[in-house]
């Protein structure tokens, strides 16, 4: 199970690793470093995925810099924080509080 805290202590660019899908998506979704680092800095921890390989994953969510909601996923190893995908949220997947997915 990853810890909110622990992603905090790492949540710093050198300690980011993006994978080039990541990369690309952060591009086609207009979405920055700084947002990533702002919502682990901010964002809560709404979902688990610990049977993910190679490492267990989660779902955080929070607040981009231009205040909407961005839902980013991660993976540590305590030394680095990997950047699976960043996404914002959409209200055909998700319910009004963006933590809930619709059924």
């Amino acid at each position: 199970m990853i810890d909110i805290n622990q992603l905090r202590k790492l949540n710093a660019p050198e300690n980011i690793a993006i994978t080039a899908h990541a990369q690309q998506r952060l591009e086609e979704r207009k979405i920055s470093l700084s947002d990533v680092i702002k919502v682990i800095d901010e964002g809560e921890i709404i979902q688990q995925y610990e049977e993910d390989k190679p490492l267990p994953s989660c779902l955080i969510i929070g607040l981009a810099i231009n205040n909407k909601y961005l839902h980013v996923v991660v993976s540590t190893d305590d030394e680095y924080i990997y950047l699976i995908t960043a996404y914002y949220p959409t209200l055909d997947q998700w319910e009004d509080d963006y933590k809930t997915r619709r059924r």
